[in-house]
């Protein structure tokens, strides 16, 4: 599928944290504080602790992410993007391993929030965690459509596993233009600016 027919697709799902935002992140020290160990998935650690530690330490974790919310900066070329798809009478979702909560508040941040319904946001609460494809099926049975009309747009591996696991279209954002997963990716871009340079017309 070339580049002109998956940027042409009318249903669009979005990672957030490093992908809609800067990446203000900084997850090895998230899992210091946390307690998780070096190069272990946060949320697959969570899910392997006793029922009252894994509540507790999710407190945290919550705690820490709404307190980075003062530090949120739109990526740039997002508010230009997301505005263009509306235009274009596309869908627009939110699959992210944040909670709903705080998307919904970055989302509002940003300034964007208007053009996601709530319903098409989707955190770790709400559906199985990326790189589950559980997120996108469920998009695609609110839309009406199938997943090989979509496209994920993410920064990190779990976002373009997710689309490859669903069968949908991939859009890495890679600040560095290092892109590593090139099996994973079918369009790669630095930037959102950049992704809506390439939007067909």
């Amino acid at each position: 599928m070339n580049t002109n027919t998956i940027l042409s697709h009318r249903h669009w799902v979005f990672d957030l944290d490093g992908t809609l935002t800067l990446p203000v992140h900084d997850f090895a020290a998230i899992r210091h504080a946390l307690g998780v160990p070096r190069v272990t998935d946060i949320l697959g650690y969570l899910a392997s602790l006793p029922e009252d530690e894994a509540r507790s330490t999710h407190d945290r974790l919550v705690e820490i992410e709404t307190g980075l919310l003062d530090r949120i900066e739109p990526a740039p070329g997002l508010l230009q993007l997301i505005t263009l798809l509306h235009l274009r009478g596309c869908r627009l979702g939110i699959l992210t391993r944040n909670t709903r909560e705080v998307a919904i508040r970055t989302l509002d941040r940003l300034g964007i929030m208007a053009y996601f319904s709530e319903e098409c946001i989707l955190g770790r609460c709400c559906v199985l965690p990326k790189p589950d494809p559980e997120g996108l099926f469920r998009l695609s049975e609110q839309w009406g459509t199938v997943t090989r009309e979509m496209v994920m747009v993410g920064d990190y591996l779990f976002d373009l596993q997710t689309g490859r696991n669903a069968g949908a279209a991939t859009v890495h954002v890679d600040r560095t233009r290092g892109f590593p997963w090139p099996e994973l990716t079918d369009v790669g871009v630095a930037t959102l600016a950049e992704l809506l340079e390439f939007l067909p017309d």
